[in-house]
């Protein structure tokens, strides 16, 4: 199977195969024309519409008993404005075609995340984000956005041109209207130098304000059941270039990321109690390295292990706390926690419902392998970045209703009356926008 989404017997299945949907029917647009003609066929059949990308939330985001809407035919640059410093691309367009044909005209994203599956649409309605001091999710870096609303009408928006709608759509959990285009901030191509390193979980604990502080982009990630963390600090670099050997690149982000911790998931499956050894040796295997090349290369790593997962942004000043928190409840709880616990930041911006929306974050994000019970452990973590006031990332398994969510998004109101008057008969509804929204 590929890395996307899988349909069989008409039957859609998200990434991580907690989601299934089984749609009335499916439409594959090749233009904007056909997409408008398919959402007014829709209302007057009576059918709820929504599109999927490539299926990697672990949300019900995108699953629908209506209209499916695949956007994989509309997919390329639209448009490259180097004037501006924009790229123009259409909404179905995977991040990796996008990165690949950005670099061979010597242009870049300014951050990323840290997979390129997803479609541009797909990626930016959900909030996917890295991690960045200063740069932000992909969707802080778009600059325009086309759109296809309720009536089968096409809204173009930017800060100059519907400018409220703007505020929110980049952002826009499918539920304003069905994304078509995407124009993104560019600018000229560059270096990072990216440095990977273990470091004990005290150590990045004490000094992660400094961490943060020093570099561009700075992660880690924490193997439970244990004290140790793996660090990565990628940062600009006038060069030369240094790509990681290919053997050794295959070695250490094939081999050992995939191939020995598909492994040490099996294992531990099949034998709980053998998780907390298997965490330290994991923790112990990958060595340190320093390397640099252009920046899909360094932000992105290929992910071949399937898993579901939970992601919460808090309040960056309360990051060390929460994580603490987590490590005491792991400790005591007798959960076997198989997968590591990966932290990343991003400053404040200002779109309506972005997980970092007025206030700079940082992001807890906890895993367990696909088809192993992650309900106990998802909860008590939940629990833990609900009490600091956490943002759940839209396309993550989370259990959070509009009141919750009314509570932490000063801007909610803003959004939900943004989408009534867009969409006042519902018509990209399903329950997952009902639950995180309202009726």
């Amino acid at each position: 199977m590929s890395t996307a989404a899988s349909a069989k017997n008409g039957t859609w299945r998200n990434w991580g195969g907690n989601v299934f949907a089984r749609p009335a029917r499916e439409v594959t647009p090749a233009s904007v024309d056909e997409l408008t003609a398919a959402v007014r066929k829709a209302a007057e059949d009576g059918l709820k519409v929504k599109a999927v990308g490539t299926g990697h939330s672990f949300t019900s985001i995108a699953a629908t008993d209506g209209v499916l809407i695949r956007p994989q035919l509309l997919t390329g640059i639209r448009n490259i404005d180097r004037d501006a410093m924009t790229v123009t691309v259409e909404a179905g367009t995977p991040l990796k075609r996008l990165n690949m044909a950005l670099a061979r005209e010597g242009l870049s994203l300014t951050n990323m995340g840290d997979i390129m599956e997803q479609t541009v649409s797909g990626a930016t309605s959900t909030g996917t984000h890295g991690t960045g001091r200063e740069s932000g999710s992909i969707a802080a870096q778009i600059r325009g956005l086309e759109l296809v609303t309720a009536d089968g009408s096409v809204l173009s928006c930017s800060e100059k041109e519907n400018p409220e709608v703007f505020a929110a759509a980049r952002i826009g959990l499918g539920a304003l209207g069905i994304v078509t285009a995407i124009t993104f901030a560019v600018e000229p191509i560059f270096l990072l130098t990216a440095r990977e390193e273990p470091m004990s979980f005290d150590r990045v604990a004490r000094d992660f304000d400094e961490l943060w502080a020093e570099n561009e982009h700075f992660e880690f990630y924490w193997f439970p059941h244990t004290g140790s963390t793996n660090t990565k600090r990628n940062n600009r670099s006038a060069g030369p270039e240094k790509p990681v050997p290919q053997l050794q690149g295959w070695f250490e982000d094939e081999f050992l990321s995939n191939g020995v911790f598909q492994v040490a998931q099996w294992v531990g499956r099949a034998a709980p109690g053998t998780i907390p050894s298997i965490a330290r040796i994991s923790s112990k295997a990958l060595s340190a390295r320093t390397y640099t090349d252009i920046p899909y290369k360094v932000f992105t790593s290929p992910r071949r292990v399937r898993f579901v997962e939970m992601e919460y942004a808090v309040p960056r000043e309360a990051v060390i706390e929460t994580l603490r928190e987590l490590k005491t409840m792991v400790d005591r709880s007798g959960l076997r926690v198989s997968f590591p616990v990966e932290v990343r930041t991003a400053p404040a911006d200002d779109i309506t419902l972005s997980t970092a929306s007025g206030r700079d974050s940082a992001y807890i994000a906890v895993h367990m392998v696909r088809g192993t019970p992650y309900q106990a452990y998802f909860t008590a973590a939940e629990r833990i970045f609900t009490a600091y006031e956490g943002r759940p990332h839209w396309g993550k398994v989370h259990t959070r209703d509009a009141e919750y969510l009314a509570g932490v998004y000063p801007r909610f109101g803003e959004f939900t009356a943004l989408r009534d008057r867009l969409d006042p008969d519902r018509l990209f509804q399903n329950d997952y926008v009902r639950r995180v929204l309202g009726a």
